[in-house]
């Protein structure tokens, strides 16, 4: 038995009977075949960003052409919105897969209704769908790193961390994502979740600098899971590492693991008992 087996024997061993069974790669291996047939729409979400970031070179970036940066450093508009983007898009690839497509599969198809009548419990059903959203995120991460460097918006080699920063933002949200959407009953529900988005990408340092703001102002900009996720990475795409981000880090792997704690004591709840 090797030491992965052996890891893996005593996890299932601590965790409550039927709650884990160590399958949750099934569920991502089923979200691959889904989307293998439908290409078109899972690469969509790395054209978004793509397109921002053309706009603001050819177009605004022209009228604002250089902006405070991390530790006061001056740097080109285009650059400071690039890092942004990426988190943006990790976020709202995260939180489509854990709420719209979650929710369809949750209360129209049934569909985790038939998996926990087998030996998957709720842990394998919320690593599942976190790790095949992680997934999806990464891919995008990954096209919108290469864009960014073929335009000369990266500054350090630290930059490279920036997938795995996103895998990182992608799993904060969707465990959020998903522990939100087993509260909702109805479709019409997902706007108070775009009520949530929308005001977090305009307003969590996207497209200006958080001294911007009026002091009480910036505290509640702080708080945003955004705001953490852009600093972490605008801080790795111009190499001016800082202490701050060990707690932007902090902070997005406390939200992860709140959120996964909370998915499966839902989705236990909703569908065991």
């Amino acid at each position: 038995m090797t030491a992965v087996e052996t890891r893996a024997g005593l996890f299932l061993r601590i965790l409550p009977p039927g709650l884990y069974a160590g399958r949750a790669r099934t569920l991502v291996e089923r979200s691959v075949m889904v989307y293998r047939g439908s290409l078109l729409i899972f690469l969509s979400g790395a054209v978004e960003p793509f397109l921002y970031l053309l706009a603001f070179q050819l177009g605004f970036g022209k009228l604002v052409t250089e902006v405070t940066g991390p530790d006061g450093h001056p740097m080109s508009y285009v650059a400071f919105v690039a890092p942004a983007l990426l988190a943006t898009s990790a976020m709202n690839g995260a939180v489509f897969e854990s709420t719209y497509n979650l929710f369809f599969k949750l209360r129209y198809a049934k569909l985790y209704d038939a998996m926990l009548a087998t030996p998957i419990g709720p842990l394998d059903v919320a690593l599942g769908e976190i790790g095949w959203a992680i997934t999806r995120g990464g891919i995008y991460a990954v096209a919108f790193l290469a864009i960014a460097a073929a335009m000369g918006l990266l500054a350090s080699w630290w930059a490279l961390l920036m997938v795995p920063a996103a895998l990182l933002v992608g799993l904060a949200f969707s465990a959020i994502g998903m522990a939100l959407v087993t509260f909702l009953r109805s479709t019409a529900q997902f706007d108070y979740i775009q009520l949530g988005l929308t005001p977090m990408f305009l307003f969590a340092t996207t497209f200006y600098p958080l001294s911007v703001y009026p002091e009480p102002l910036q505290w509640v900009v702080r708080c945003l899971p955004l705001y953490h996720a852009i600093e972490l990475m605008r801080g790795l795409a111009t190499g001016l590492l800082s202490g701050g981000m060990l707690i932007n880090l902090a902070y997005l792997l406390l939200l992860g693991a709140v959120g996964l704690w909370a998915s499966t004591r839902r989705i236990a709840k909703l569908l065991l008992t």
